[in-house]
């Protein structure tokens, strides 16, 4: 049975009402990702939040009595409520009530499927919990509780019923572990290092694994539900025969995303910081995508990878059947790619842009081998593409184009190999 869900929004004036019920839509979507039922969704205008229930009383008397007509099981805040607002609501209300940050924790327990990823859903869920047990003191059982459902997933009730002692440990524990998993997707990172590395990043629900399985010919999960993969995905893309590139995707980002969430995922988000391009991924047929493009460009500069080189995708272009919003968008988006993750629309196009961005970071090198060394001209001769090569005086002299970072490495093989001699 689907948990009854109301939603409310709080907006400061009335100019930005209807901007508050855009993020209520989005809201609903959650909450229907989570498993539940929307019954209705509120929003109220105030210049600001009250200290003791976020809205103003009277809405809190209103909301006691839809919830107890239509039996309403959960009440979902759009922004974060202090411990103090969520008590006194819950209270007022006569029902649970939990806020946007502790919804998306919650869609991100339901999808953890890896070990990595229940590690840093259980780490993020720990510290959202931790932060709140002042103001919750003993009372923190209830956010697991007998009564469970949306917000109250995760580490489980065992969990949420111990003392600030023990979840500091298990914090510590959970941290230790990730800085494991950091330590070996680092071994993984410097393997990969010689190619040129591209990373899909996008609002959630954007078509990235759509577009990711139809560049790389790979299976990973789709689904139109928001968070539905959390767990990077990379496969190789050969461009050219002298170009080959890593291609990962990465977990959907979303407005305000829970900054709990952005630490705990620093070791798959480092996929991101440390990218030599990133493919921005929109979603053509959403009516607010600027507004989207904003939220992952925020959530890029937290991450430390706001000056990386960015090459925006529109995506979805099968499902816009207006020409006209088409054209606005080349106008407006100079630059950018539009393609169908489904039909392959694009896709041609897209794959020359990124080999015209590897091709950027490129570099020319010479290096002069005795024409007896087989084994050094052969390591020469891998490492990238040969422009030139000519013989003289029992040498080989070798002009060769490739990355920065694996001919540096040649250099020094090549180097030391011939001191070595």
């Amino acid at each position: 049975m689907n948990t009854k869900a109301l939603l409310v929004g709080l907006a400061q004036s009335a100019q930005m009402r209807w901007a508050k019920a855009d993020s209520l839509e989005e809201l609903a979507e959650l909450v229907r990702t989570a498993g539940g039922e929307v019954i209705e969704k509120l929003v109220q205008v105030r210049p600001k939040p009250t200290p003791a229930y976020y809205v103003g009383k009277g809405l809190v008397e209103q909301l006691h009595g839809l919830c107890s007509r239509h039996s309403v099981d959960l009440v979902v805040f759009d922004d974060e409520l202090t411990p103090t607002q969520q008590r006194n609501l819950e209270s007022g209300i006569g029902t649970r009530v939990i806020d946007r940050t502790a919804l998306i924790l919650d869609i991100f327990a339901i999808h953890a499927r890896t070990a990595e990823a229940k590690i840093q859903v259980e780490l993020a869920q720990l510290e959202y919990r931790q932060s709140r047990l002042t103001g919750l003191g003993v009372e923190m059982s209830r956010l697991g509780g007998i009564r469970g459902g949306i917000g109250a997933r995760g580490p489980g009730e065992t969990q949420l019923e111990v003392d600030r002692r023990r979840i500091k440990q298990r914090i510590t524990s959970l941290r230790r572990a990730l800085e494991r998993i950091d330590r070996e997707r680092s071994t993984q990172r410097r393997r990969r290092q010689d190619l040129f590395q591209t990373v899909l990043v996008g609002y959630t629900n954007a078509g990235k694994s759509t577009l990711f399985n139809r560049l790389v010919h790979a299976d990973a999960l789709v689904s139109d539900r928001l968070f539905a993969t959390l767990d990077a995905s990379t496969k190789a893309l050969d461009l050219s025969p002298h170009v080959r590139l890593v291609l990962t995707d990465t977990v959907g980002f979303i407005r305000s995303l829970p900054h709990q969430l952005v630490a705990s995922f620093r070791a798959t988000l480092s996929e991101v910081s440390e990218a030599d391009l990133l493919l921005h991924v929109v979603d053509a047929t959403e009516e607010h995508l600027e507004r989207q493009i904003d939220a992952v460009n925020d959530t890029l500069a937290e991450v430390g990878a706001g000056d990386k080189p960015v090459v925006l995708v529109f995506s979805k272009t099968d499902r816009v059947f207006d020409e006209a919003k088409l054209a606005r968008l080349r106008r407006n988006f100079h630059g950018a790619q539009f393609v169908s993750g489904k039909t392959g629309s694009g896709i041609s196009d897209l794959k020359t842009e990124l080999l015209k961005a590897a091709q950027r970071q490129m570099v020319t090198r010479t290096f002069t081998v005795p024409d007896s060394r087989w084994d050094l001209l052969s390591l020469v001769r891998n490492s990238g593409r040969v422009l030139k090569e000519e013989v003289r005086d029992g040498k080989r002299r070798l002009v060769v184009r490739g990355f920065r970072p694996a001919l540096g490495r040649l250099r020094k093989a090549v180097d030391g190999a011939l001191k070595g001699r």
